[in-house]
């Protein structure tokens, strides 16, 4: 049991002092004359007018008490730890191509935006990117832009950037490196989504860009939505930071690999420290039984000094 405010405490003087006085002050005793009677010392009537008496002592020690702020620790809890997704999509040319009913492009939109679900509570961040890179939405626990960020996007639009129309991947895993180590909290991950190769990875640039990666906490999974095989250097990447690159070979896999992803980073919790909150309800509790008490006592158990 601990208080906001011990100091009040020394207050609780007054109170142990009315006690005292109640207790253990003389007179008061009137002498009754009955004839032929024997009279009772009242002792077991005493006692009770004194305990009557003592209850507005009890309830000042009570206002003391509360005045003081009592405290108590709360239990300790269990906290998500967050964990930072950045998805990085291809949105280059390519990306036009059937997959399932519709592009890869859809099919891979559709699948993040049930990632987004299964992964509730963490942040995440969209960048697309092509010959160049394009953060769409920042690192947010508010999924909703990025779920409606897929028309916008979309490379079979008219007004797709032609910018973005090649695939640059070293690049924008450099992008999504810097997004991801601006947050101090969590844990890292980045999503790759692409269906080429990418000549920023060549001359050993892959194992220069995974060995900062690592260095910096990020695990990269990659997704390969293509049917020619993984690129070397996207397998050198996803291994080197801890991830894992996958072929899916329709929608419905693609659906699988998300999924998986998401039973491969484990959601941790953690164990917070007891907080100190409030404990007045006790304290409350007493303060209206003594003074419902009192206020029966009024009834007759009272002192008359006469």
């Amino acid at each position: 049991m601990s208080f906001t405010h011990p100091w009040i405490l020394l207050f609780l003087i007054f109170p142990i002092l009315l006690l005292t006085w109640v207790w253990r002050r003389e007179g008061g005793r009137v002498v009754m004359p009955f004839d032929h009677g024997t009279q009772s010392r009242g002792r077991g009537w005493g006692t009770a007018v004194n305990f009557a008496q003592s209850i507005p002592a009890l309830l000042l020690a009570v206002v003391v008490l509360i005045l003081a702020g009592p405290q108590q620790l709360s239990a300790p809890k269990s906290r998500r730890v967050l964990t930072n997704i950045e998805l990085c999509v291809d949105v280059s040319g390519s990306m036009t191509s059937s997959f399932g009913e519709g592009t890869r492009y859809d099919a891979s939109m559709a699948a993040i935006n049930k990632f987004l679900d299964y992964r509730e509570g963490d942040a995440f961040g969209l960048t697309f990117f092509g010959n160049e890179v394009l953060h769409w939405v920042p690192l947010t626990t508010d999924v909703s832009a990025i779920k409606c960020a897929p028309p916008f996007m979309d490379p079979t639009s008219p007004g797709h950037p032609y910018w973005l129309g090649g695939t640059s991947i070293g690049k924008a895993l450099r992008a999504c490196r810097e997004v991801l180590i601006s947050r101090e909290e969590g844990d890292r991950m980045i999503v790759l989504v692409s269906d080429g190769y990418s000549f920023d990875l060549s001359n050993g640039q892959d194992l220069e860009i995974a060995a900062k990666l690592k260095e910096d906490g990020i695990v990269v999974y990659a997704i390969h939505i293509a049917s020619s095989e993984v690129p070397g250097s996207v397998v050198n990447i996803t291994g080197l930071t801890g991830g894992e690159v996958f072929e899916p070979e329709n929608p419905t896999a693609l659906e699988t690999v998300f999924q998986h992803i998401d039973k491969m980073q484990e959601t941790r919790m953690e164990r917070t420290a007891a907080e100190s909150m409030d404990d007045f309800y006790p304290y409350s509790l007493a303060g209206l039984i003594l003074l419902g008490s009192s206020t029966l006592s009024l009834f007759g158990l009272r002192y008359t000094p006469w």
